[in-house]
Parts: C-alpha cells; structure tokens; sequence
C-alpha cells in the first residue's frame, strides 16, 4: 500500500511539473508574441532587444530556447535573468514573476525603468492596477490576460487593436 501511495505522489508531482513546465513554455510564446502588437518608439530600436526576466528561471529558459538566433526586426534579442528587483536595468520588456510581490514592488520597479520605454509584464492578480501592462491570470481555468493600454501609454507604447481584441484579453 506504500509504494501505490509513493508511486501515485511521484506521479502526481511529476504532473504538475509538466503542467508546469508547459505553462511556462506558452507564457514565453505569448510575451514574443506580445512583442509584435506593441508600438515602439525608434529609441527601442536601437542596439540590442533586451528581454528581462525576474526571479522565473523556467520562463527564460523558454526564452532562450525560442529566440536563438532569432532578431526583432533588425536587432538581436538578448535574454537577462534577474534575481533581484535591484539588479533591473533597462530594457525593453520585462517579465516579472509571482515569485515576487508585484505588488510590493511595483514602484521600484517603475522607477528603475522610469526613463526607458518598456514594457512590463506580470503574473499577479491585481498587477495592472499597479502599473503592469499586460498581466497574465487564470479564469475558469484557462490561461489570460489583462491589458492597460493606460499604464503603456506612461512608458510611450502603444497597443495594436489587433492585441486588444484578442478573444481572451481582459481589457483594464
């Protein structure tokens, strides 16, 4: 009876790790994607296209796998992992994790990019109100997001209509 139990853990742990790790893969997917539907000041066309990513080492694992050798328009694109809210520096679009209150850091987070053009985004409930600009949530089970054209506005980007009439996005 033991080993059914043990067995049955392992299973289910193993599981979500999958479930996990697929998660992961699809919210990478859709922050490139989100990438494309945003207008971009010439000032982020420049140099190289930095993605940073705090404290969610799956999700730039997936990054880097699906942008190698890949360009945003004529710009390479670079991955940065950050383990900290104060190891931020600029770029052009940041992935913040709920690893970290939001939240909480919201407004370090937007003085630290403050002067640059960028996009963040978020995996926290609430995160919009804060000042994310496209949050991701989970609603009747499915993966969403919420979109401020409002909070990206404050940073000089613009949302194409194509983004904010995606089926699934959850307008702010």
């Amino acid at each position: 009876m033991k080993k059914v139990i043990v067995i049955f853990l392992l299973f289910g742990s193993l599981a979500s790790s999958a479930q996990n790790a697929d998660i992961a893969k699809y919210k990478a997917m859709f922050v490139l994607n989100f990438v494309r539907y945003v207008g971009w000041p010439d000032a982020s066309k420049e140099g190289d296209f930095i993605i940073g990513v705090v404290k969610e080492p799956a999700i730039a694992e997936n990054l880097k796998g699906q942008t190698t050798g890949k360009k945003f328009g004529f710009q390479n694109i670079v991955i940065k992992e950050f383990k900290t809210v104060e190891e931020i520096t600029d770029c052009q679009l940041l992935f913040f994790s709920n690893n970290q209150n939001f939240s909480r850091n919201a407004q370090v987070v937007i003085e630290k990019l403050n002067n640059s053009n960028s996009l963040i985004v978020t995996e926290s409930e609430g995160a919009v109100k804060d000042g994310s600009m496209i949050n991701f949530v989970v609603r009747d089970e499915k993966l969403k997001f919420e979109i401020s054209a409002t909070n990206a506005e404050k940073f000089g980007l613009k949302f194409s209509s194509a983004l904010t009439s995606l089926s699934n996005a959850i307008i702010k």
